[in-house]
C-alpha cells in the first residue's frame, strides 16, 4: 500500500508548496465506477503496528511519515473469503481510522448479491459486508443566468463578514468531481488534488460540478478578475470521488468505494470541513467514516433530503452532519439550514464563469461560512456551529429563511455590526439532529 504514503505526503505538504498543484492519481480500479451492482464491499479486522519511515524511504527523509498496511492475518482472512464465497478481489485498501482492511469484491455471474450478503452477515470473520451503492450530486439547471451577479454573496452579507474573517488557512475537503485547478480564480487556493475515480487528469480539470462548488467556497479575492468566494483565504483539498454522467453537464455519480477512499484522505489531511454536495442511501462504511471524523472534530456539511421519504434513509441525515437546503426548496427538513441556491454565479472549467443552481451550491455556501467561523475559533464543534448559524439566520420576504454570514461571524467574535436584518424565531419542538459534544 505504498501509494497511501505518497498520497498522505502530498496532501500534508501541498499547502506549503509554491509550485503548481499536480493532480495525484489514486485510482485503483476504473471499472468500479461503471457497474456498482456487480460488486460488494467487505472488510476484516486489521490492527498491525504502524510502520515508521526510515531516512531515504520517503521523499521527505526524516519527516516521520507513517504507513498503515494490512496485516498478514487480514490478508489471509480476505483470501479465505474470496475462495469460500467464489469472489474476485478488484481492489483492496486498509482503512486506518476504522481499523479494517477493506476490499471491493466482484460477485460471480449468476450469483444473487442479496443472498450472498445475507450469508456473509453471519460470518464472524467479517466486520462489514455491504453492496456497492451509488450516490449523486445535487444540482439543477438554471433558466435565467443574468438575474443578479453573486446573488448569494449579497443575500448572506458575506462582504460584511470579511473584515473579520476570510477563512484564513482553514482546510476544506471537497469530495465531489474533479475541478479546474488551473482556473485563475481558484488555483492559488488549491492545496491538493487527488483523483480516486480514474487516471484521466484532463477530465479532472474539465469537470463542472466540483469547479462550481470550489468557486463558491473559495474563489480568489482581490485578483482583479472574476468573483469572490465565501472564504477566499481557505485551503482546498479537491478529492475526486464522483464522475460526470455526460460531458459539459453538472450531474455526477459516485459510489461507496470512491467516497470511502476520499473520506479517508480527508481525515489523513486533517481537513477541518468536509463538503459533501450529494445524496444517496445509508451506507455502513461511509457512515462509520463520518462518525470517526465527527469524533475527531471535523465538520461535515451535506445536502438535506428533499422530502420526508428520504429523511430516515439518506446517507447524510445523521446526527452531527450539518444539512443544507436551497432557499427555493423550503420546507425540506425542520432542522436544515438554508442558503441561496438559485442562479449563483461561480466558476466553470476552462477559466470561465456561469450561473449554477441546486442544493449542492447551497451546501457550498454554508461550507464557506463555516470556514469563516473556524478561522476565528478552530475548536468550534458541529453542534455549536449549527446553533450559531441557525440563531443568526435572517428572514427575507423573497427567499424565506437563510443564513447570515456577517451576523454569524460578528456574533462569534463579539464585536462589529451588520446590515439590519430580521431575526428568525425558532420552534423548540424542531430541535436539530446535530449531536451535542
Amino acid at each position: 500500500m505504498r501509494y497511501w504514503s505518497v498520497l498522505l505526503f502530498a496532501l500534508m505538504t501541498g499547502a506549503c508548496s509554491t509550485s503548481p498543484i499536480r493532480i495525484q492519481s489514486a485510482a485503483m480500479a476504473d471499472q468500479v465506477s461503471k457497474s456498482p451492482e456487480h460488486f460488494i464491499i467487505a472488510a476484516v479486522g486489521n490492527e498491525p503496528a504502524a510502520f515508521v519511515a526510515r531516512a531515504g524511504s520517503t521523499p521527505h527523509a526524516y519527516d516521520g511519515a507513517q504507513s498503515y498496511g494490512p496485516s498478514h492475518a487480514a490478508l489471509q482472512a480476505m483470501r479465505s473469503l474470496e475462495n469460500e464465497y467464489g469472489l474476485r478481489e478488484v481492489s483492496a485498501w486498509p482503512i486506518a481510522p476504522l481499523g479494517m482492511h477493506c476490499a471491493v469484491l466482484e460477485v460471480p455471474a449468476g450469483m444473487d448479491r442479496g443472498t450472498l450478503l445475507a450469508a456473509m452477515a453471519h460470518d464472524n470473520r467479517i466486520k462489514l459486508a455491504q453492496p456497492m451503492q451509488s450516490f449523486a450530486t445535487r444540482s439543477e439547471d438554471y433558466n435565467d443566468p443574468y438575474v443578479q451577479l453573486q446573488r448569494g454573496f449579497q443575500q448572506m452579507d458575506v462582504a460584511g463578514a470579511h473584515p473579520w474573517s476570510r477563512g484564513e488557512g482553514v482546510k476544506v475537503a471537497i469530495i465531489d468531481t474533479g475541478a479546474d485547478i488551473g482556473h485563475a480564480d481558484l488555483q492559488a487556493n488549491v492545496a491538493a488534488a487527488v483523483n480516486f475515480v480514474d487516471s484521466d487528469d484532463k477530465q479532472f480539470q474539465r469537470d463542472r460540478h466540483g469547479t462550481e462548488v470550489a468557486g463558491v467556497i473559495a474563489a480568489v479575492a482581490n485578483n482583479g478578475q472574476g468573483i469572490v468566494g465565501i472564504a477566499p483565504s481557505a485551503r482546498l483539498f479537491l478529492l475526486k470521488a464522483c464522475w460526470q454522467v455526460q460531458a459539459d453537464a453538472d450531474a455526477a455519480r459516485c459510489n461507496s468505494f470512491t467516497l470511502a477512499r476520499a473520506l479517508v484522505a480527508a481525515l489523513d489531511a486533517h481537513a477541518q470541513i468536509v463538503n459533501l454536495s450529494l445524496a444517496g442511501p445509508p451506507d455502513p462504511l461511509l457512515s462509520g467514516l463520518i462518525r470517526e471524523g465527527l469524533r475527531r472534530g471535523v465538520l461535515f456539511v451535506g445536502a438535506a433530503p428533499h422530502d420526508t421519504g428520504e429523511v430516515s434513509e439518506g446517507l447524510l441525515h445523521e446526527p452531527g452532519v450539518i444539512e443544507v437546503a436551497s432557499t427555493g426548496n423550503q420546507p425540506a427538513l425542520s432542522s436544515a439550514l438554508y442558503a441561496p441556491g438559485r442562479e449563483i454565479l461561480t466558476l466553470l472549467p476552462g477559466g470561465h464563469y456561469d450561473f449554477a443552481s441546486g442544493d449542492s451550491i447551497a451546501t457550498a455556501q454554508v461550507t464557506g461560512v463555516l470556514a469563516l467561523l473556524l478561522a476565528k475559533k478552530s475548536a468550534l464543534t458541529a453542534a455549536d456551529a449549527y446553533r450559531l448559524l441557525r440563531d443568526t439566520s435572517s428572514r427575507s420576504s423573497d427567499d424565506g429563511t437563510l443564513i447570515d454570514a456577517c451576523a454569524a461571524v460578528v456574533s462569534l467574535v463579539g464585536q462589529g455590526s451588520c446590515s439590519p436584518r430580521t431575526a428568525v424565531e425558532h420552534n423548540k419542538a424542531d430541535e436539530p439532529r446535530v449531536a451535542l459534544h
